[in-house]
């Protein structure tokens, strides 16, 4: 075992720290603890941050501001949340056991790494993301779970999180602190598509410290959801997911917003399908067109090629069903 240190922070200013590699922060550690015990990560100090603020509570605008030590079971559990945004409470329930869930936090669940087999394999395969300028052993290999779009020839690894797919369809804001004072980050900038540096996976500057998350109003209401499409029924990643809400008049789609799990390097938003989508009558050609368009740029391995038409039928469904319609 390689020996390191641990403290715990009280206040945000103690969970901010010198640039230094070797420091990890440490919330509910269901995925931290994990890759140091394969030897992914190799922390030389923890800092403990689950003492920082939980709370969830309504803004004054009409928004939901959560505190980055929530835990995903308080979150998904609470009432705002559930009555204002049920996309989010569905997908963090789709995202992990009840054990994981009760643990993790809302900045943990962010910064979260990815699933991606070579990546995990810190003995036996070559990865950019672990170790830049090694190369991607996911390349040419099993790509079943991997990214389709977004990717590069650095890395195709897909995104892991359920709850973030939720979180960029609200268009969520991320608050963060750090030696050069306070931030907010759009969500949909937050984290990086990998390009050269897959190892650089946020917009984080190094020392800064997620302090919260602020949901804006939705103007979605109830009508709003996520589907996770895997493998099997509970504990496993999505091959695809959706996070969708929409508004109708006068049998048109007045407003909409889509996100994608699954298949992106970080949780993509699919914003030119929005834009394809809105002022004309929910049909299912429509959608299939509109999620094609999207994807259009993608670059999948013959093992995930799938996706793209998975995504545009997993649209699809949902949609009809916000609307109360068959297909």
């Amino acid at each position: 075992m390689n020996p390191l240190s641990y403290r715990r922070a009280t206040f945000v200013e103690d969970a901010i720290v010198l640039p230094n590699a070797g420091h990890r922060l440490l919330g509910g550690g269901t995925n931290l603890i994990d890759l140091m015990r394969k030897g992914v990560e190799r922390p030389t100090a923890l800092v403990d941050v689950t003492g920082l603020s939980a709370e969830i509570e309504a803004t004054d605008e009409g928004g939901l501001l959560i505190g980055a030590a929530a835990r995903n079971s308080a979150v998904a559990a609470h009432p705002l949340v559930r009555a204002r945004y049920p996309m989010l409470a569905r997908a963090i329930l789709a995202g992990a056991s009840a054990q994981i869930r009760n643990m993790a936090t809302v900045a943990g669940n962010l910064m979260q790494r990815t699933r991606c087999l070579y990546f995990q394999d810190a003995a036996g395969s070559r990865c950019n993301k672990r170790l830049p300028g090694s190369g991607c052993d996911a390349i040419g290999g099993f790509t079943r779970y991997h990214a389709v779009i977004g990717t590069s020839a650095s890395c195709i690894a897909s995104h892991p999180s359920d709850m973030c797919v939720a979180l960029a369809a609200l268009e969520a804001t991320v608050h963060v602190t750090g030696g050069a004072g306070t931030r907010a980050i759009p969500f949909a900038e937050f984290h990086r598509l990998p390009g050269e540096r897959p190892d650089i996976e946020t917009l984080l500057e190094p020392g800064e410290v997620i302090t919260a998350i602020w949901l804006p109003p939705s103007p979605f209401g109830a009508r709003s959801t996520y589907r996770k499409v895997r493998d099997r029924a509970s504990y496993a990643f999505a091959l695809v997911s959706v996070a969708a809400g929409l508004t109708m008049r006068g049998g048109c789609i007045e407003d909409i917003r889509i996100a994608f799990g699954g298949i992106a390097p970080r949780p993509w938003r699919a914003l030119r399908a929005e834009v394809a989508l809105r002022g004309r009558p929910l049909a299912r050609e429509a959608v299939l067109a509109a999620v094609a368009e999207d994807l259009a740029g993608a670059a999948p391995q013959p093992g995930n090629a799938f996706k793209i038409e998975l995504a545009g039928r997993t649209l699809e469904a949902v949609l009809f069903d916000l609307c109360g319609r068959s297909r």
